[in-house]
Parts: structure tokens; sequence; C-alpha cells
């Protein structure tokens, strides 16, 4: 075999790995701005709470519209918990990657 036709299979076996490699680093980063969007909602919640309105409507709000059906809100006292399973490249990590916020208030 010639020293092109060794590139090219090396090419070939290689682009798989990159590809892989690739979707697990998009993945870490949804993973990434799902933690920030709860914790963002969870905090949205808490302030909801302090002015006297609905923490759990205040938090679903913040939540943005890709993940709004993977989220559930729970209050309970003055917390305001939030929980997001982020949509997943690969369903499977799906389940390892939910993230739970919590944000707590004070009543004036």
């Amino acid at each position: 075999m010639n020293e092109r036709g060794q590139s090219m299979v090396e090419t070939v076996l290689m682009a798989p790995i990159v590809v892989l490699c690739c979707l697990l680093g998009l993945q870490g980063l949804a993973a990434g701005a799902n933690y920030v969007a709860a914790d963002n909602a969870a905090h949205a919640g808490a302030l909801a709470g302090q002015l006297g309105r609905d923490p759990r409507r205040a938090a679903r709000t913040a939540v943005p519209g890709w993940s709004a059906g993977q989220v559930v809100v729970r209050t309970s006292g003055r917390r305001v918990r939030v929980r997001l399973k982020p949509r997943s490249i690969f369903p499977m990590l799906a389940g390892l990657l939910v993230v739970d916020s919590e944000a707590r208030y004070t009543k004036q």
C-alpha cells in the first residue's frame, strides 16, 4: 500500500471518532446552558416570591423555550426548586445531565 492510500485509510477510520468528540463537546455545552437556565429560573421564582407574586409561574416563564417542556418547579416554604432535563444528542445521557437548582427568599 502506498502512502497516499494509507493516509486515506487513516482519515476514514478517524472521522467517526472526530465526529463523536464534536457531538460530546456540543452535549457538554448544552449541559452548561441547561445549568445556567435552571439557576436563572430558580432565582426568578425567588424574586417573584419576594415581591409577593407566584414563584412557580415566574420560574416557568424564565426557562428558555427550548427547554420549557422539560422543567419541574417546586416550592416549599420560601424555597423555589427547579429541575431541568436537557435535550440530548444521546438520549441515554439525558438522565445523567439533569440539573437541580434552588433559591430562597424572605418575605418583607
